[in-house]
Order: C-alpha cells, then structure tokens, then sequence
C-alpha cells in the first residue's frame, strides 16, 4: 500500500508563474526509506512541505497528493498530525519547551492524551533513543545533535505511519549525524516507519535508502534504487553527480570493470580488488602545502569566555593565532565553542580574560542565514547595507556584480524566506561580502548547499583570498574543508587540540576525515580528497 501517491502535481508561489514543481507524479510504499535530493533551488523542500498540511506554502497548485489512499486534505488535523511526522532542517526551530521530559511529552498532551499513555511513550522513547541520562535537563544545555535526536524522539512518540525530514543532518558533526541516521535507520526497519529524508550528504544515507529521487527544475529526474540513481547522474554528467559518495566518484574517475562500489567497506574491497597482484610503487601524493603568511590576521591569547557566569566556560585557555590569507577551518563537534570563538573574533564576545587582536575589518555570515534579512526583497536586502550616499547607479552595479558571483541574480525581486536554504545562504553571503571585510568569518556557509555549487564557492573564496582576504571557517563538511582548506584545526572542550596544513591534518584523522580517506587506510598514507585516490591509482595501475 501507498503512504502517499503523488499525481501530475504542480506548484507555483505567488507572483512567480514558473512552476517551483511541475506534474511531478511518485510513489511512496509503506515501510520504504526514500532520500530526495538535487540542486539548491530545485523543489524539494517545496515537494516535502507539500506532504504535511500545516506547512504546506502559499501558493497555486494543481494535481492530487493521496495520504493513505484518501486526498491529504480530506483527513482531519489529528491524523495529519499524529500520522505524519516533520524534523526540520534546525533543531532549534522545531524545540518549544525548556526540558527534555517536556519536549517529549508535548506533542501528545497538546493531542488530549492521558497522564498514563503520556508517561508510557515518553518512557518508551527516552529508552529506545538513549535519552535516559539527559531526560531531566534543560534543552538549552543539549548539543545540537541531542536536539535533533530529541526533535525526532519527540515525533515518535506519537507514532506516525511515515516520517519527512529536511536536511536534518546539515547541523550536526559526523558523529552527531552518524548517530542520528543510525536512529532513523533503526525507526524505518523495526518499526516499519516510512521515511522521505532530503539530504546533500549523500555519502551516509546513499547506502541506507531504498530509493534516490533526484529532481530538476522541479522535475523528476531519475526515481531508482541509489546505485542506480547514482549511474543515472554520472552518465549525463549530472551537476548532482559531484555529491555522490566517494567510492561511486572514485570508481567512476579510474578505468576499471570492476563493480561500482557504493559504501566505504565496498570501497574498500574494490580497492583491494583493483590492485591484487600488484606491488604498490606510489603510497603517498606529493604535493606542497601552501606556506601560511607570517602576519597575523587574528591572535587569541589564553581567552576564556562564558555566556553566563553560573555557567561553564565555553571557552577555555583558548590561544588560536591564524595568518593573514588563506582558508582557516575550524571542526569539531557541536557544543565545544566554534562558533563561539568566531563571536569573540568578530567581536560580539569578550572574554573575560585574555587578548584579543584582530588586524583588519572583520564581516560575519552567522548560522542562520535569515537573522540577516530584513527587508521584503533580496535586492532591497542587499541594497540595505550599502551606503546611503552612494550613487544609485553605483549600488546597483554592486549588486549586480555580487549576485553574478553567487548566482543569484534571477532571485534579486524574489522575498528571503522564499528561497530554499542553499538559496538563502548565498543571498546572505551577499549582503556580507558587499561590506568588503579584510577577515571573513563563515559559520557553516555550505549548509544548505547543493556540491555542485560548492565548486564555485570554493572559487569564490579563492578569489577573495587572492584579493587579500582571510577567511576563517567553522564547519562540519569535512570534505569540503579537505579539498580546499590551507590550514585546519579541531575543537574540543572549549579549546583548539589540534592544528596543521589540511592534508597533513585529515590524514592523521579516524573520524573527523573523509571517506576516501577511510577508505584507502592502509594502503595509502596521506589520500583524504575523491582526486588523491584516483590519482594514486591510476599512478600505481599506469606504472608511472
């Protein structure tokens, strides 16, 4: 049986006639785990919001969405809402009480459940989900990965026949998220939930899935099993293609017959298969770390910082000196004071003992990219910032040029919140690049953002560093920081525990690198990025 039947539906917001969906028509069985993905700006929170009522948008619509064999519109507001569960992209934004034990307990009394069925579930949840320790606490004292684990545990409770979640790793570090997929995971097998996740990283979900939905321009291209789905991309050279998970990348960038392998461990095995018999010459990449500038764009001496002086220290003994130019990135789990410390170097926080010197002018993209919107257009928006006694003409062009940069221009007369999170991003990354900052503090700027569009912004940064430009960059897309990063640093427990020039950095890893790093252990000793590896195996296949 279908959970939902989607038929020939099409969706338009106002004052936009182009169709954000246009006639998509799908299937989604009871029990089936389905990953939708594609481009920033390609429908598909627009398609996900569509599955669950009170979220839907505004907007013109045509076709028919079936819940359960019924038109979605026809069932009451109870069934859509115990029925249907929805984690959004922020955990923040999904949270409404100050304990977890409420947190858990809200949904169902706002349902009319009694005491005992109430005490019941959340007691069945906190175990199922390991919140045991934590149940008493305050939400505010939760790392973000506890969040979206509660947001999801607060779901379950009232037992929904299929779960919508949009992006809800994008937040969250590698561990966090490889826990929470392990729970959604675990929910659509032994309970039989039916899951629709949208994901750009497709590296952990790809080999969890049943299917891989990818859209285009608010259509379907291709509907299929995720290996299947991953073929489809990378024969048409697909802009998707870039977010496949390394070992469909990499098995793809050498010449082989050997089957695609989808998963690290497959990856592994395809390795060990493609160079049987050989001896291997060529172990490591040769390739110079560029030398960091001897002056200093920030130096952080033994600072210490706390949002509240009954509080712990957020920041601890922190000494942190990063060069002039250059891409700096700073990962670690959630709640250890990465972005914090960007607060302290773009000077929303003083700490409370220790130096703080900063050389040049210093702009800031926070987490949340609407805190910086405030007018109803995204070109008024960018406008905004912008001197007041400037020339019109002279705004304009500035405008004009930052939005080629980050394409954006078709969305200049479009409003903020109606863009998709990738979308928003970038508008947002506009407005702060238009203040031409001599140190640029990015926190998490490619959440949201499709791999394709990565490419570019990568080279934007290269460019900004060309022109003089530091960029410091908290985050937790390992790949990202692997590829392009100069220098990298972790954070633990307030403090930097270790630092070193990119590849030197991951390669040291076990977790907080990536998986063609994982990948390749032990066979090669320094491959963290999809063209390491598939260069050293063609080095080593080739002789040369």
């Amino acid at each position: 049986m279908a959970v939902f039947e989607i038929n020939h539906f099409s969706f338009s917001y106002p004052n936009h006639p182009e169709p954000v969906l246009n006639d998509i028509s799908l299937k989604i069985a009871e029990g089936e785990f389905v990953v939708l993905c594609g481009l920033s700006g390609c429908g598909k929170t627009t398609l996900l919001r569509q599955l669950k009522p009170a979220l839907t948008p505004h907007g013109e619509s045509s076709g028919a969405i079936l819940f359960c064999g019924k038109p979605l519109s026809e069932w009451d507001l109870r069934t859509q809402t115990t029925d249907i569960g929805y984690v959004m992209q922020s955990p923040e934004e999904q949270i409404v009480t100050d304990k977890v034990w409420h947190e858990l307990a809200f949904g169902l009394e706002s349902l009319g459940f009694d005491n005992r069925a109430i005490r019941l579930r959340t007691a069945e949840m906190a175990s199922f989900f390991g919140i045991e320790a934590w149940f008493d606490r305050d939400v505010s004292v939760l790392s973000g990965g506890q969040k979206q684990l509660l947001n999801l545990a607060s779901i379950m409770a009232m037992q929904p026949k299929v779960l919508l979640l949009d992006e809800p790793t994008s937040q969250l570090d590698p561990i966090a998220a490889g826990d929470f997929l392990a729970a959604v995971k675990k929910i659509n097998t032994e309970l039989g939930v039916a899951v629709v996740m949208i994901e750009q990283r497709l590296q952990e979900v790809f080999p969890i899935a049943d299917r891989a939905i990818v859209l285009d321009c608010g259509k379907v291209f291709t509907d299929a099993a995720p290996r299947e789905a991953g073929m489809a991309l990378l024969s048409v050279n697909h802009p998707m293609a870039a977010a496949l998970p390394a070992p469909v990348i990499i098995h793809r960038g050498v010449e082989n017959d050997l089957p695609c392998p989808l998963t690290v461990r497959e990856g592994r095995q395809w390795l060990n298969e493609l160079i049987k018999d050989k001896t291997i010459k060529y172990n490591a990449i040769d390739k110079a770390e560029r030398e960091p500038d001897k002056a200093e764009a920030v130096d952080l001496k033994k600072c210490y910082f706390t949002y509240n002086k009954s509080q712990p220290d957020v920041i601890k003994n922190l000494s942190l000196r990063i060069p002039k130019g250059g891409l700096y990135c700073i990962v670690g789990g959630n709640g250890t004071g990465k972005s914090t410390a960007l607060g302290i170097i773009a000077g929303i926080y003083k700490p409370y003992r220790g130096k703080v010197k900063i050389t040049g002018r210093v702009a800031m993209l926070p987490q949340n990219p609407q805190s910086l919107f405030v007018k109803s257009t995204v070109r008024s928006d960018l406008c905004e910032v912008l001197d007041e006694k400037r020339p019109s003409k002279e705004k304009e062009q500035r405008i004009q040029g930052v939005a080629e940069l980050l394409e954006i221009t078709a969305l200049l007369d479009r409003h903020p919140y109606d863009l998709s999170g990738g979308e928003q991003q970038r508008a947002a990354l506009g407005k702060v690049l238009l203040i031409q900052p001599d140190i640029l503090l990015l926190d998490e700027p490619t959440k949201g953002m499709d791999s394709f569009f990565k490419i570019t912004f990568a080279n934007i940064i290269h460019k900004l560093i060309l022109s003089g430009v530091t960029v410091i960059m908290v985050s937790h897309d390992i790949e990202f920081c692997a590829e392009y990063a100069d220098q990298c640093s972790l954070f633990f427990n307030g403090d930097v525990v270790a630092s070193g020039p990119a590849r030197e950095f991951f390669a040291g890893n076990s977790f907080y690198t990536t998986a063609a790093n994982r990948m390749t252990r032990g066979r090669f000793t320094n491959a963290v990025t999809n063209g390491d590896v598939i260069a050293l195996c063609n080095k080593n296949r080739n002789g040369n």
